[in-house]
């Protein structure tokens, strides 16, 4: 049973390589868009840290200055176990424990406007990941969502609180889970929320995360509340970085 994954007591048979020279940063803040790190490149003074590399490609891994402090940065990529395991390998580039994850999420709630920022307090465990990260349940607390939700307010950015589905598999969410989770409180859906918080609860890292509200699945048919081509209101649009910097920043000084 996938429920009974966790091994706590013996080690793994594949690990990241200990890299003594790893450049150190105050925090690491990653995206799953393209657009995003193009901005990213063009606005900041980045310097190539070191590459990832899968299969499909690689990703840049830079590093730039703000405010006086050093911050990492990459585009990761969509789904659990390429993103957890991104974050894993991130080890041989980059020293650092504060993690800032920010993306798209589905919308459970029709009264959440498009573009808004979702800030997620629980993760329903509906992936594989996590399962190897930490014992079974069925939700996994997001530990810092009273920090995330306090820098949303102190800095006037309007947010909604709540539970995420995490997910494997989009194309089989289903009206009844839906209806499942929406009434257990969830508001967004994505891929990789409850693994990354399981992995970093595993790794002893700091993870900082938020959504942007994207499409609808609260109506009588999947919408995807956007116009052909938009980047505003949406996970690519740079304004979503300018918050993931700004917590950035902020959560550097909490120590």
């Amino acid at each position: 049973m996938i429920t009974e994954s966790f091994d706590g007591l013996t080690p793994a048979k594949i690990n990241v390589p200990k890299n003594e020279n790893a450049v150190k940063v105050d925090a690491v803040i990653y995206t799953f868009s393209r657009k995003i790190e193009e901005y990213v490149a063009e606005a900041f003074a980045c310097e190539k840290a070191g590459e990832m590399f899968m299969a499909h490609g690689s990703s840049t891994v830079y590093t730039f200055r703000y405010h006086g402090k050093t911050f990492g940065f990459y585009r990761t990529w969509v789904g659990a176990p390429a993103c957890v395991g991104a974050l894993e390998e991130l080890a041989a580039i980059l020293n650092t424990r504060k993690v800032i994850h920010f993306g798209g999420a589905g919308c459970l709630n029709k009264e959440i406007a498009r573009g808004k920022v979702m800030v997620p307090t629980e993760a329903y465990r509906d992936e594989g990941t996590s399962y190897h990260y930490a014992s079974a349940s069925d939700y996994i607390p997001v530990k810092n969502a009273g920090v995330v939700a306090a820098f949303m307010e102190k800095s006037g950015v309007p947010y909604v609180p709540g539970k995420t589905w995490t997910t494997d598999a989009f194309y089989r969410e289903t009206l009844g889970n839906f209806e499942k989770r929406k009434a257990d409180g969830c508001i967004s859906v994505e891929m990789e929320g409850a693994s990354v918080q399981a992995m970093c609860d595993f790794r002893g890292l700091d993870l900082y995360m938020f959504f942007t509200s994207g499409d609808l699945l609260d109506a009588p048919e999947w919408t995807d509340r956007k116009q052909e081509g938009q980047i505003e209101h949406t996970q690519h649009d740079a304004g979503h970085f300018g918050i993931a910097l700004a917590l950035a920043d902020c959560v550097t000084d909490l120590e």
